[in-house]
């Protein structure tokens, strides 16, 4: 299927790996052209020379913090007028609210509330004038379903999801669309990590408890995140613009609810 995205612009943050980069390869292979940011720079080189080497879209790197106020400058200068927007950002540590004070909360609402909404923000004006815009947030499994170590993640990605809900039913009559794409266990960095804190917690190697989380899941396995990306490419896509305000679950059928 022809996506009907060839050509236009992309921002897609935090994208030197794991979901982000999914988006990434998936969006250029459809001809989009790509700015992808990071922190690392080394990492993110990497990242765009496997992107490039599909011979799709362009890619423009820019190495900076996308939580920062500078970082959103940077990337927002690199691509003023983006057609697509995929708001990514990794997640906070895992741990017990006890040991949580305000600047950790704070943080984690900058990271993974704020920075999204002022990018919206910076975004979806230029998307409504032009009449075609997409807007993916990267959120998790577990807005529906809180993970209870990730409780400055359900915090903030929840908060997030409430502030799309309205408005995404105010741009869609534009041709401009807000969704929530929702990632269970993918095999990611930040998955293994919260392995590891549950292998410390039950007393178990990180290989045991590696091997259970992926026999738990329905599936038999994480997600790859070339499959995220497919799915991120396709509610970018010309083809989907009655699909707004939505939050779409991809966790190999891990939720156990009928709705």
């Amino acid at each position: 299927m022809d996506l009907g995205i060839k050509e236009k612009k992309a921002i897609v943050c935090a994208s030197s790996k794991g979901l982000g980069k999914g988006c990434a390869l998936s969006l250029a292979r459809e001809g989009v052209n790509v700015t992808i940011c990071a922190r690392t720079e080394e990492t993110l080189e990497e990242a765009a020379d496997e992107i490039r080497a599909l011979g799709g879209g362009a890619v423009t790197m820019v190495a900076c913090d996308i939580t920062t106020e500078d970082g959103q400058k940077a990337v927002l200068a690199a691509c003023p007028a983006p057609d697509i927007l995929i708001n990514n950002a990794g997640g906070p540590a895992p741990g017990d609210f006890r040991d949580w004070d305000r600047e950790t909360w704070i943080a984690a609402l900058d990271a993974n509330m704020l920075t999204a909404i002022f990018l919206i923000k910076a975004t979806v004006d230029g998307m409504i004038e032009r009449r075609f815009g997409r807007i993916v947030n990267i959120t998790s499994s577990a807005v529906k379903a809180p993970i209870e170590i990730l409780g400055l993640s359900n915090g903030a990605r929840s908060g997030l999801t409430g502030f799309v809900a309205g408005l995404a039913r105010k741009t869609v009559a534009a041709n401009v669309t807000i969704n929530n794409i929702l990632p269970g266990p993918f095999d990611t960095e930040r998955m293994h990590a919260n392995i590891k804190v549950n292998a410390e917690k039950a007393g178990l190697s990180v290989e045991e408890m590696t091997k259970r989380k992926a026999a738990a899941n329905p599936a038999g396995r994480f997600g790859d995140p070339n499959e995220f990306g497919e799915l991120c490419a396709f509610v970018c896509s010309a083809q989907a613009g009655y699909i707004t305000g939505q939050n779409l679950l991809i966790d190999g059928g891990g939720f156990p609810g009928t709705f």
